[in-house]
């Protein structure tokens, strides 16, 4: 008999760790077998411990989600990974979907979805949160947002495009002040400064420009 599916969790928040704990704890084919509080540890961890599944947050101090997921990808390519998330954007589920996750679960959703999820993907399979599902499926039916040239980019300001990729990243305006040290006020004067200039309403918009430049890409240290 196959013992119970071994699980990682990656997410900066104590509490919501807590509480996918709960919700595991009480199957008994599941085992949380450790946690991960930045991507950098959610990295280390993978390495050491080896989990059937990983369920990642995309916001996270240090190294972001999506690049930690792509260097779990690239060392560990055995271990399934579900990306857990308060952000119900189409955008992001296509990134992460490109760079091989098996699963893209609302964290409002957790406590009715997440288990099934895990067993989903743990069977091979793949797993998107049914309304986002229909967000990618209604974007193939409908035209293209008009493209931007490279004039635009260029008409931002290196702090700009630092906040630009932040925000993209999913990261808070509290968020995005600590990484920069700066207030929260001068983020939020940057980020509509950005949208004016790119003529975007929406984080939707700009998350959809940030990946087609690139741009959430891990800069080199």
């Amino acid at each position: 008999m196959m013992g119970p599916t071994r699980i990682l969790i990656a997410d900066d928040h104590a509490v919501v760790r807590s509480g996918l704990r709960l919700i595991l704890g009480t199957q008994p084919d599941l085992e949380v077998i450790g946690e991960a509080s930045t991507g950098e540890e959610a990295v280390e961890k993978v390495i050491a411990l080896r989990p059937d599944i990983l369920l990642l947050d995309i916001a996270m101090p240090g190294l972001n989600g999506l690049e930690a997921a792509r260097q779990i990808r690239q060392q560990a390519p055995q271990v399934r990974i579900i990306v857990l998330t308060i952000y119900d954007d189409e955008a992001y589920l296509r990134q992460f979907l490109e760079m091989g996750a098996a699963g893209y679960v609302l964290k409002k959703a957790a406590d009715t979805e997440l288990v099934d999820a895990i067993r989903i993907v743990e069977r091979g399979e793949a797993f998107v949160y049914p309304s986002l599902m229909r967000q990618v499926i209604d974007s193939y039916l409908k035209q293209p947002p008009p493209s931007h040239d490279r004039k635009a980019t260029a008409e931002l300001s290196a702090r700009e495009m630092e906040v630009l990729r932040l925000v993209a990243l999913g990261y808070t305006a509290q968020q995005v002040a600590d990484q920069l040290y700066i207030s929260v006020s001068t983020v939020q004067t940057h980020r509509a400064h950005i949208m004016e200039k790119l003529g975007f309403r929406s984080r939707a918009q700009l998350v959809r420009y940030a990946l087609a430049r690139g741009l959430l890409q891990e800069p080199p240290n």
